[in-house]
């Protein structure tokens, strides 16, 4: 059988034909939070986890012999829109390839038809299906026009998309405080968040306005920050605050990358509990560093992973949890746990996004990967061996959306 993926038209006429029951049966299950390793069924209904035990046995069944099943993969923090833009720029200084609104990517994105722009987010999107990912968090670049066309992309993929939008106000110093609030407000009744390029192109009390904004309307606020040394300097030189400080003092949700922390950053990061997500392949296409992690990892900071610009990488998952594994002992050379790295990309993204994803427990929502075992590792298994021909099937919301 070819690798088939399945339209949400046919996902929603077999939600409307029947109760759906599923059994998995037989497979190496990654159970829990802490990702313990059983051998057990998993029943299935209609969207969640039902039963987790050695007995169960209802439904439609899928024998997983010689499979592991593992929570899918949420990747917390991509670019898909410059998917158009794969491997342009290489070489040059990373302000000129992704500064807005005139670096690189934003020139090509804006002379690229609207058409092409959308035929290479789906390509991305079924892609990460094929490699085991459910759930993706998009910076949407373009305003409102942008959040549309992601919408007109993925409408017949059934993937399950973060959206953090912005407007082109956000980065005018003089722009007033109600007419940041208004245009975060109106591209908020659109998406799921918001997500700005960084302090260098927008003032504090521009963010302040947007991250209250965000938290009156229930949604995600998400910035990028020390991504590297450079950025920082030029905070400290003049605000006399690094980004991380001015992060966390106007109320951000999420950060991306602070692969740069200066002084007491990371400190405050994790008194705060601000959870961060590391880009780890996309710091080194970009020669800007290695995440500092086993110093997060003591400040007790929640990390998370993403693919980042799909202009540097693919949206590989597996990908990105083998680099990260690997450039970290390195680096360190000290050992870095596969489970912690696993955690990255399951159970600690779904925690920080509010997600009842993430881990494999009874009442999570089912959201699955069946992939042959390559090795007696489980973890290593997944993350140092996994290619797409390896998985044998995906389920989303209890429903199988991609088989091989």
């Amino acid at each position: 059988m070819g690798n088939q993926y399945i339209t949400k038209k046919e996902w929603a006429r077999n939600i409307k034909l029947e109760r759906i029951m599923i059994t998995i049966e037989n497979a190496k299950v990654l159970y829990g939070n802490n990702m313990d390793v059983l051998k057990a069924n998993i029943l299935v209904e209609e969207d969640k986890i039902l039963e987790i035990s050695s007995e169960v046995h209802e439904g439609q069944i899928i024998d997983a012999s010689g499979c592991i099943v593992a929570p899918s993969l949420i990747n917390s923090h991509l670019h898909i829109g410059d998917s158009v833009a794969k491997d342009a720029g290489d070489g040059e200084p990373i302000d000129k390839i992704v500064k807005p609104p005139n670096g690189i990517k934003h020139r090509i994105l804006r002379e690229t038809p609207s058409e092409v722009t959308v035929d290479s987010m789906k390509e991305s999107m079924n892609y990460m299906l094929k490699t085991g990912t459910t759930t993706f968090v998009d910076f949407r670049e373009g305003g409102l026009e942008g959040v549309k066309l992601l919408d007109e992309a993925s409408k017949d993929i059934p993937i399950r998309k973060m959206v953090l939008g912005r407007h082109d106000s956000f980065m005018d110093p003089d722009a007033e405080a109600a007419t940041i609030k208004r245009n975060a407000r109106k591209i908020l009744k659109s998406c799921d968040g918001i997500g700005l390029s960084g302090f260098g192109e927008i003032t504090d009390e521009n963010a302040s306005t947007i991250t209250k904004t965000c938290r009156k309307m229930g949604k995600l606020s998400s910035i990028h920050v020390a991504e590297y040394k450079k950025l920082q300097e030029d905070s400290l030189d003049l605000h006399g605050k690094t980004e991380v400080q001015r992060s966390v003092e106007t109320g951000f949700d999420l950060l991306v990358h602070l692969t740069s922390p200066a002084g007491c950053d990371l400190e405050t990061v994790g008194k705060n509990r601000v959870p961060v997500v590391l880009c780890p392949r996309s710091n080194g296409a970009l020669s800007v560093g290695i995440p500092p992690v086993h110093e997060m990892l003591d400040n007790k900071i929640n990390l998370l992973l993403g693919t980042d610009n799909v202009m540097f990488n693919s949206p590989n998952m597996f990908r990105e949890m083998e680099y990260t594994l690997k450039v970290t002992r390195g680096y360190y050379k000290r050992y870095l746990s596969p489970v912690e790295v696993f955690k990255m990309a399951t159970v600690n993204a779904a925690r920080a996004l509010g997600l009842n994803t993430g881990s494999i427990e009874e009442g999570r929502i089912a959201d699955l990967m069946i992939v042959r075992e390559i090795s007696k590792n489980p973890f290593l298994s997944l993350i140092n061996r996994t290619e797409s021909g390896n998985m044998v099937g995906l389920m989303k919301d209890g429903k199988i959306v991609y088989r091989n």
